[in-house]
């Protein structure tokens, strides 16, 4: 349980009939005591409010089994933890306490000695639960459980479905479970890796049965803008496209919409042993812009364990997702619309995914390492390995995609020397044209998967046939997979900010970089230099001095923003080597996008700043609030020459 803030506990009395009509039970119930809401939330669309509390002033009937498992939840809600508390009920005491114990680890026997201690401290009429075994059952009933999925030691299988009973692994042979120790036979046993699913079934239910959630469930039908106008993906042609395919499942508004976003992160920290665990989001887009991806509608459905990424075996652990939203676009389930007071079958479907570039190479099967990372171009990427850098560089690609004509593209100086551009940029491939691509690639789950595929890193980068494409709707999809863009604001703030500062080992313009530039430009100026024995590295015109790099740190050490805006940037200030470090990714889109044109405008050449400034205009249209289709165009048509203007600043290993 993640409730922490303490509530005052006021006992609620036998509610009496209003003026509502259905099985609403009023205001002066649901807002008194937060637990009830918790509790009235988690009941199913069977339970009926008219019969518990008899609001039509028909004969009360025998409760059912929901209401009487209704009634011990809402008991322990109203119910005093004794006679006099006026502080807690036995539900909010209780919530409390596992919440301290999942807060700070607590053991389960430390936990029963913490509630026999407990019952001894409170008066005898106290109604805590004796142990952790019981407090469980007793909030069990909230739908708050998960499932246990036992995996490979190696990661060949998950034990479900057809390999749930199995004892190893019928492909690589390891054992299931953990040699025992002792010979009592007691012991319970215990898989080397387990993944936890979270259905995302009850929680989806319970969104249309909130009362409070209800209402905005349709917003994304109901709240349209002026055409032309974007502030929310139903206004996106994405989703116009999916309507027009799917018109069945579109005339229910009250069907959901599901993004995908996945990232793994070390719950360890950086300084410990390595450890890479993934948890996979599910949030809806029925919401409103303000409500969409916050904290409250962001569903956690898959932790996959590490210690390893998991690589293109993702696709592994996301089964059981898989089978679930397959099943919620097929057939559906039945759920109860507590503002309509009526039960209906919803639906639902995976739109995208949203990730990094790491994690977008796992889930849509087109790895983004090497010179074919780009899944736009593909096959026919101009991107190249630098000799001395051993890196893969998408420098001088950008020039193909401006008009015929431009000066940048016959520039045979400040590019790629010698060169100049004649093609056009290839066309982007349809969804079919993908899955015709896709069709007859193996799958994760197929017995040769970690075989590399004929022709991977010189005609193609596929690895794998996406589980995603399971869905009977992905192949109509205009957009499957998306890049956060605020992993690329801070990509992007990393490696300008970095360059410009000089700060060694970030940088973009180390002595290998400078020896590319000898190879792959005519940038003398550049050029390392020797001199009496030693190599030099002359200094670069977007490259800034000590005094000046001290002066940036000077200034972002005094600024001061707005609660809410950003967090204290004196904190990642570093005044012995006058760099910044520990950056979030939120104070690097604040600094790409407001900061950055002010702390080089009296530094850099004119020409170097005016490249840059337009580079942070881009992204700060790019993330109004409200976007303009006519805008968006003119930003995707322009923001070609800055990218080429900063092609012709900095060296090759920069992009």
């Amino acid at each position: 349980m993640g409730i922490t803030r303490r509530e005052p506990f006021v006992p609620i009395s036998r509610p009496q009939p209003c003026s509502n009509t259905g099985n609403e039970i009023g205001p002066d119930i649901t807002t008194v005591n937060p637990y009830r809401t918790i509790i009235l939330d988690a009941i199913g669309p069977s339970f009926n409010l008219k019969v518990l509390f008899n609001l039509d002033g028909e004969e009360e009937q025998p409760p059912n089994r929901n209401a009487l498992e209704f009634f011990d939840m809402l008991k322990a809600s109203e119910e005093p933890l004794f006679d006099g508390c006026t502080n807690h009920s036995t539900l909010s005491a209780v919530c409390r306490l596992l919440n301290i114990k999942s807060e700070f680890n607590m053991g389960d026997n430390c936990y029963n000695q913490i509630m026999l201690f407990l019952k001894e401290l409170l008066p005898e009429d106290a109604k805590l639960p004796n142990d952790y075994y019981r407090t469980k059952q007793m909030v069990a009933k909230l739908g708050l459980g998960y499932e246990k999925i036992d995996v490979c030691n190696a990661g060949c299988i998950l034990y479900y479905k057809d390999n749930k009973d199995k004892l190893e692994c019928p492909k690589c042979g390891q054992p299931r479970y953990k040699p025992k120790r002792g010979g009592n036979g007691r012991q319970k046993d215990v898989a080397y890796k387990v993944l936890r699913y979270f259905p995302i079934t009850p929680r989806l239910q319970r969104l249309n049965m909130s009362t409070k959630a209800v209402e905005h469930m349709i917003w994304h039908w109901k709240s349209r803008r002026e055409p032309g106008v974007m502030s929310h993906p139903s206004d996106g042609e994405a989703r116009k496209k999916f309507d027009q395919c799917h018109p069945g499942f579109a005339a229910e508004p009250r069907n959901i919409r599901l993004g995908l976003p996945a990232d793994g992160f070390s719950p360890y920290g950086q300084m410990a042993h390595p450890y890479s665990c993934w948890p996979v989001i599910i949030t809806p887009y029925n919401l409103s812009p303000g409500m969409c991806m916050s904290s409250p509608y962001m569903f956690l459905s898959l932790l996959i364990p590490g210690p390893k990424s998991p690589g293109k075996n993702i696709d592994l652990y996301l089964q059981p997702l898989i089978d679930e939203l397959k099943q919620l676009w097929v057939d559906g389930i039945e759920t109860y619309d507590s503002y309509k007071k009526q039960n209906f079958q919803i639906r639902a479907a995976l739109m995208w995914t949203i990730n990094d570039i790491s994690a977008y190479g796992m889930l849509s099967g087109w790895s983004t390492h090497g010179h074919l990372a780009c899944a736009c171009c593909m096959g026919k990427s101009k991107a190249f390995h630098l000799k001395n850098g051993r890196k893969a560089s998408f420098f001088d690609c950008l020039c193909q995609f401006l008009p015929i004509g431009h000066t940048f593209r016959r520039d045979k100086k400040s590019f790629l020397k010698g060169r100049v551009e004649h093609s056009a940029p290839s066309p982007w491939l349809s969804s079919e044209e993908v899955w015709n691509k896709v069709r007859d690639l193996l799958k994760v789950l197929d017995d040769r998967a970690s075989d590399k595929l004929p022709g991977f890193g010189d005609q193609h980068n596929w690895t794998k046939q996406s589980i995603f494409w399971e869905f009977p709707y992905w192949r109509a999809n205009i957009i499957r997979h998306n890049l956060d863009v605020m992993y690329i604001e801070k990509n992007m703030f990393d490696n300008i900010f970095n360059t410009v500062m000089d700060v060694k080992d970030k940088m973009k313009d180390n002595l290998k970089a400078r020896m590319d530039v000898q190879t792959y430009c005519d940038h003398p100026e550049l050029e390392l230099k020797e001199h009496q024995g030693k190599t030099l590295k002359p200094k670069a015109a977007y490259s800034l001095t000590k005094e000046q790099r001290k002066l940036i740190c000077e200034w972002v050490k005094s600024l001061r923003f707005p609660d809410g805006y950003a967090s204290n940037l004196s904190r990642c200030v570093d005044m012995e080597d006058y760099k910044l470090s520990r950056m979030k990714s939120h104070e690097c889109h604040v600094f790409l996008e407001r900061l950055l044109p002010i702390a080089f405008r009296d530094f850099l050449p004119e020409p170097i700043w005016n490249a840059l400034t337009e580079i942070t205009l881009f992204f700060k249209g790019l993330c109004a609030t409200v976007l303009k289709v006519e805008d968006l165009q003119k930003l995707e048509e322009n923001i070609k020459i800055p990218i080429c203007k900063i092609e012709k600043i900095f060296p090759p290993s920069f992009f």
